[in-house]
Formats: structure tokens, C-alpha cells, sequence
């Protein structure tokens, strides 16, 4: 059973740091991109970043680009997010998807399986 488990969520100052995790299981890690995506209440989905297979490319989408940093270790079936300079504007609930055939190319629907999600919470 493919499964990806978020966790390292939580409420944080504004300026402070978290660093999130995706943990999978039931497929090969190293096989997929992984993407991070966020929303906000009542706001759209919003991809924020995406990295391939092997590591070796990663992607950040404008809003989070100098303070957001994915990495992935395969061996621990892991995927990260390492957020600095939070602001209130990152409240969201974050999570992470494995990326369908086009990977880190597709947009959120090409996305094929998704985490619970975990909260994040900035307080200014």
C-alpha cells in the first residue's frame, strides 16, 4: 500500500524555522520526484516545491525560493522541507505527493498519491 506520512508541523514565530518530513512506504522512494505543496484557508492549492528522483534537481515556486530547501534521503524513504524566515503568509497545511509520469513537470493533479498533510502555523 503506497502511503506518505507527513509530520514536523506545528506553531512557530514569525522569523523562526521548521523543518517538515515525508515519510513513504509501499513503493520505491527513489523511483519518484516528490513535491511539497501547501493551502491555506480559502486559498488554492499552491505547488511550492518539487524534487527529482535522484536529488540531483529541485524546484521552488517564487513565493518560497531562498527560504525553503528540499532534500531527500533515500535510503530513509524520507523526503524534507527545511523552511526558514517563516512569516505569517506560510500558515497553511503542507503536504507531500509522489510525483505521477511527468514528475516535478506535472502540475498538482499529475501528483498521485498524497499524505494527510500537517499544519503549520506562523504567529506574527
Amino acid at each position: 500500500q503506497v502511503q506518505l506520512v507527513e509530520s514536523g508541523g506545528g506553531l512557530v514565530q514569525s522569523g523562526g524555522s521548521l523543518r517538515l518530513s515525508c515519510t513513504a512506504s509501499g513503493f520505491t522512494l527513489d523511483h519518484y520526484d516528490i513535491g511539497w505543496f501547501r493551502q491555506a484557508p480559502g486559498k488554492e492549492r499552491e505547488g511550492i516545491s518539487c524534487i527529482s528522483s535522484s536529488g540531483g534537481n529541485s524546484y521552488y515556486a517564487n513565493s518560497v525560493k531562498g527560504r525553503f530547501t528540499i532534500s531527500r534521503d533515500n535510503a530513509k524513504n524520507t523526503v524534507y522541507l527545511q523552511m526558514n524566515s517563516l512569516g505569517p503568509e506560510d500558515t497553511a497545511v503542507y503536504y507531500c505527493a509522489r510525483g505521477g509520469p511527468t514528475g516535478c513537470a506535472g502540475y498538482g493533479s499529475s501528483f498521485d498519491s498524497w499524505g494527510q498533510g500537517t499544519q503549520v502555523t506562523v504567529s506574527s
